[in-house]
């Protein structure tokens, strides 16, 4: 009786585990690929530096931000001085230290920035295991930087400032110009990665892209509440716009959302989910190249079903056959549409170490549906 009763123990605990590991299996599937290169590790905390090699895309490999020299800063401040930035607030971190930095928080903050913070090269901001705000004050700007990462907050109700000094990265007082009130601002920056942040309700753009930005990838963020998303080059006549490259793979857009997803330059749009727009889910001008694969496109019950826009210079609709708009294997969902235009390749010029597997549109959900800052905690045992 005693060898039954543990033979049936035996049984019940192996079909437990076989269950989890199913379970484990199953969840792992549900991610996409950057998720998986780290989500996975129960102790991403002890490694936090693992998250650099997860980047795919134009803007992979992202192995600058981390190696020889790494100092590891922690935000334990939530005040801001633009002029004197003190030890311990995220400024003097991501403006002030030199050299390569890796930027996390002591616990949740609102950090209400006085000016536009000036992020320096190699430097990450990680969000990670803290519900961390950027709002109600200046946003994220980066200028004339390389080899930057963005990852796990929130950027909200930015708001237009006025004229006035900051200290810039050199450690010299500069006067900056009036900001529109953008939520992170890329001008004439290259190999940057903003990742698995939440952005809404600012006065201007949630992310612009502009003056000769490169090598871009934005990753698993969550847009909504917004009349202008994202913006990819400066304007018509700025002609060095032409040449960036953006890759905006796994992110959700909406509810909410209007304009300006993308415009410019060679965009590859990759399994995004696209849930609704007032005028257009992906607008562009200027003959840019847009690549849209294995994303999926929800029309708004009622609402506008075109999924595209094309403005020539002056805003002035066009219909150019010579614009290469590639819908592939996407999906459309109540009535939603993609006019295509063009002929001839439009295969992104991914290097080795930049390609990654794209799944198909019916996986959207699954792997969109952990946008935006997570949740996750190391000090309470929350996995991400």
């Amino acid at each position: 009786m005693a060898s039954t009763s543990f033979s049936a123990k035996k049984s019940i605990l192996l079909s437990f585990l076989v269950l989890v590991f199913i379970c484990n299996a199953c969840a792992a599937r549900r991610m996409n690929v950057v998720d998986r290169c780290w989500r996975r590790d129960r102790h991403w905390a002890a490694d936090r530096q693992r998250l650099a090699r997860c980047a795919v895309g134009f803007a992979a490999p992202m192995h600058h931000n981390v190696g020889r020299g790494l100092r590891r800063y922690t935000v334990t401040d939530s005040s801001d001085d633009p002029v004197r930035p003190r030890p311990g607030t995220l400024r003097y971190g991501a403006t002030v230290l030199p050299g390569k930095v890796w930027i996390t928080f002591q616990g949740s903050m609102q950090i209400k920035l006085v000016r536009p913070l000036l992020v320096k090269n190699f430097t990450t901001i990680d969000g990670r295991g803290a519900d961390v705000h950027v709002a109600y004050g200046a946003g994220i700007l980066l200028y004339q930087v390389s080899n930057v990462i963005i990852h796990g907050i929130q950027v909200h109700h930015i708001r237009a400032q006025a004229a006035g000094q900051v200290m810039d990265p050199l450690g010299e007082l500069i006067e900056m110009v009036a900001e529109d009130g953008d939520a992170i601002r890329l001008v004439s920056s290259s190999e940057v990665w903003i990742d698995h942040n939440t952005l809404y309700s600012c006065e201007d753009g949630l992310l612009d892209v502009t003056l000769g930005s490169n090598a871009v990838t934005v990753s698993n963020n969550w847009f909504r509440e917004h009349d202008k998303v994202m913006l990819l080059g400066h304007n018509d006549d700025f002609v060095q716009d032409k040449t960036m490259h953006v890759t905006v793979a796994f992110n959700r857009f909406g509810p909410n959302c209007n304009q300006r997803m993308p415009r410019y330059g060679y965009a590859h749009l990759v399994n995004n989910l696209y849930d609704g727009w007032l005028e257009y889910a992906v607008g562009g001008s200027t003959h840019p190249i847009i690549l849209s694969q294995g994303n999926l496109y929800v029309a708004s019950p009622g609402g506008n079903k075109k999924a595209t826009l094309r403005m020539d210079a002056g805003g002035v609709r066009a219909m150019s056959a010579s614009w290469k708009w590639r819908s592939v294997n996407d999906a459309f969902v109540n009535g939603a549409f993609f006019r295509q235009t063009g002929t001839g390749p439009v295969r992104p010029p991914y290097g080795r170490k930049q390609k990654f597997r794209v799944a198909r549109a019916e996986a959207v959900r699954d792997l969109t549906r952990h946008a935006g800052a997570l949740g996750c905690s190391a000090a309470t045992g929350v996995r991400c």
